[in-house]
Formats: structure tokens, C-alpha cells, sequence
């Protein structure tokens, strides 16, 4: 197959925590000989920040991490669907994008032969449904959604006709179990500030635990305000700024434990989702304690895959006990490794946007042109 995604951008990840999944579907895909074109627009704001705070050579490293990666930029104004989209089996929009990016490749499709669909990954369906609601998918084969909160939503609402669920997942050709020469602490959490979504929570479940127990922590993301930065020094956490989504697993590799405080937003109206955070951590074989968030849709087994506090004093005895009983920690480390492997990798989702494909009356000579991944194909 040609496939066009088009995504807010495929080489950035601050503050776009789309990369990581985006990045496996596009190398996955690539290992299996379909021909894949992503377009991000110029002077996005996550490639933006990327540059002019940390330069060029944070694109150099990415490469080294993901080779033959790549992306073509685009002005809305200028921008040729025709030649753009020529040839394409499939295209791809996420939600992200402008408004009128959206209406137009909906127009394209009107005269084209391609499928044509709506990725959505954000809890704004819920959030912000007016912006949502004002995205023209008429002319859409459908909407890929990361949740089946947000797929049901699309159809309640009559936004679009046919809507599948699409999880996000981990990408195991770069998330799996690293190893490093020496412990540098006891947790390590990597996430963003963002929004005050999780304010009260980032304290109930990683702040006052860390500094309770007298734990060595590091925390490492953006947009964090300066009550924020404080809040970590007087908890005695070490603050680390942006590190790049695929330097993820060598930090990991460093710590005994991570934890998952999920956003406001999924744990009250969109349960089953639970961001790629968890993916990432499982895959990379580190011990996981979540703050409390509804597993709806049977993704993982919670207490073998991971522990669940349901308050600040349960997640200071699941971290004691975690960091105190190695046998059970990594009984379910490996438990928790396996699922993912099993059932979530990006090569998982692969399958699955294939079968989709097959759904939509794309050939199969063109689904299915080889495997060259450790998961067979979905029957």
C-alpha cells in the first residue's frame, strides 16, 4: 500500500507525545514494504520549541535511534493534494490538524479512490466538543479512535459513520528492557506538567511519597510553571527538563520504579484509555505503580502487570514493598513485559489497521506485501 498520514509532526516530541506511537506505525509499516509518506506542517509549535531550545542536533540523534525516518513539511496555502496525494491506498488525518487541512482532504477524497481516515488520540472529543464537533468528516471512511469512550462518541454523536478502536501502543524495535552499568535512584517519572489537569494528583501520588519515604527521584518534562519547580525541590526531586521520548528506555534502565498519574480528564470521563505512558514503561521492563484509572476496555491484568494506589498511603507501601521485595517485583515485571509483547506492540497495531484495511475493500496483494515482523499477521 501508499499510505499519507498526515500528523503533527513525526520528528518532534516535546510536548507531543503522539511521536512515539506515530514513529513505530511508520517504521512497522516500513518493514513490511508498504510505501509510507508523512506530512507534518511547517513551523509546527512542537518542532518549533525542539529547535530553538535545543537545536538541530537533537534531530541527529533521533536518526540514530530511528534510521531512514523522515517527513515532508507543508504550508496549508500551498499545499498540492493532488500531487500530494496521488497514488495514495490509504490516508491518514489526526486530529491535530487544522480545521481546513481536515475539510479539504475530505473534498480530495470526493474524487479520489483511496480510503480516508479520522485519527484521534486526545481526550479534547471530550473536552473541547464544540472544536471537535467542527471538524468536517463527511467524505471519511471513518475514524480511528484510541478508546472505545472516543469511538462510541464519534458515532453518538453522528460525526462519522463507521468508527473503529485503535489503541496506542508500544514500539519494541526502540521500548524494551535496557540495561545500565549502575543505579543512578529509586524513581524516575517522565511526564509533562501540562495544563494543571493533574495538579493535586502529581502531590497525592509522586510528590509527598518521594519525599515521605525519602526516596532519590528524578523527574524529567515540560511545561512546568515555577510553583511547580518548587514543589519538586521541596520534595527533594531532581528536575531534568525535556528528555527526548527514545531516551525513555535508558532512563528507565537507571531506576528501580516509575509511576503512571494519569490526566483528570481520562481517569473521570474516558476510562480504558490510558495514555502511552504505561505502554513505555512495561515494555522497558521497569516496575509500574499507577494512580487509580479504570482498565474498561481489559488492556492489562492490574496487580500482575502493574500495582493500582488508590490514595497516597497505598502508593507509599506499593513503592516499599516494590523496592523491598525483588522476587514479586520482578515476577511482575516479566508479567507485565509479556502482555505487551503479546498484545501491544506497535507491530500489534499494524495487524490490526491491516484488517481495517481489508474492511474498507483495499486489496489484499496490497495489505499484505510481506512480514518482516515478529508478530504474524492478524487473521
Amino acid at each position: 500500500m501508499k499510505l499519507v498520514l498526515f500528523y503533527h509532526s513525526l520528528l518532534s516530541d516535546w510536548n507531543h507525545g503522539n511521536a512515539h506511537f506515530l514513529r513505530g506505525i511508520v517504521q512497522e509499516l516500513k518493514s513490511r514494504d508498504h510505501e509510507v509518506q508523512v506530512y507534518e506542517p511547517k513551523n509546527g509549535w512542537s518542532l518549533s520549541n525542539l529547535l530553538e531550545q535545543y537545536g538541530e542536533q537533537k534531530l541527529e540523534e533521533l536518526h540514530q535511534y530511528y534510521p531512514g525516518l523522515e517527513t515532508n513539511f507543508y504550508e496549508l496555502a500551498s499545499l498540492n493534494l493532488d500531487e500530494v496525494l496521488a497514488g495514495a491506498d490509504l490516508v491518514l488525518v489526526h486530529e491535530w490538524s487544522e480545521h481546513e487541512l481536515v475539510r479539504r482532504v475530505g473534498e480530495h477524497r470526493t474524487k479520489s479512490n483511496y480510503r480516508l481516515l479520522f485519527h484521534d488520540t486526545h481526550h479534547r472529543a471530550v473536552t473541547e466538543r464544540e472544536s471537535m464537533a467542527a471538524y468536517d468528516l463527511t467524505h471519511y471512511d471513518g475514524v480511528l479512535a484510541f478508546g472505545n469512550v472516543i469511538k462510541e462518541l464519534y458515532l453518538k454523536q453522528g460525526w462519522a459513520q463507521k468508527a473503529w478502536t485503535w489503541h496506542e501502543a508500544a514500539d519494541t524495535r526502540v521500548f524494551y528492557p535496557h540495561t545500565s552499568a549502575e543505579t543512578e535512584g529509586d524513581l524516575v517519572w517522565i511526564g509533562n506538567w501540562g495544563d494543571e489537569e493533574r495538579t493535586a494528583e502529581l502531590h497525592e501520588f509522586l510528590l509527598n511519597p518521594v519525599k515521605e519515604l525519602g526516596l532519590k527521584a528524578k523527574v524529567y518534562g515540560v511545561r512546568y510553571p515555577d510553583h511547580a519547580i518548587k514543589s519538586l525541590k521541596e520534595a527533594g526531586i531532581e528536575y531534568g527538563g525535556w528528555l527526548p521520548n527514545y531516551k525513555a528506555p535508558e532512563e528507565f534502565a537507571k531506576y528501580k520504579v516509575t509511576v503512571h498519574v494519569p490526566r483528570r480528564p481520562y481517569v473521570e470521563a474516558l476510562p480504558g484509555i490510558p495514555t502511552i505512558r504505561p505502554f513505555e514503561a512495561l515494555a522497558c521492563g521497569i516496575p509500574l505503580i499507577t494512580a487509580p484509572w479504570e482498565d474498561a476496555e481489559n488492556l492489562f491484568t492490574p496487580g500482575q502487570d502493574f500495582l493500582v494506589a488508590r490514595n497516597g498511603e497505598e502508593m507509599k507501601k506499593h513503592l516499599q514493598n516494590v523496592l523491598q521485595n525483588q522476587q514479586s517485583t520482578q515476577e511482575m515485571v516479566a508479567h507485565g513485559l509479556n502482555t505487551i509483547q503479546q498484545k501491544h506492540s506497535c507491530a500489534h497495531r499494524v495487524n490490526e489497521l491491516e484488517a481495517i484495511c481489508a474492511e474498507l475493500g483495499i486489496a489484499p496483494e496490497k495489505i499484505h506485501v510481506k512480514t518482516n515482523s515478529s508478530v504474524a499477521y492478524a487473521e
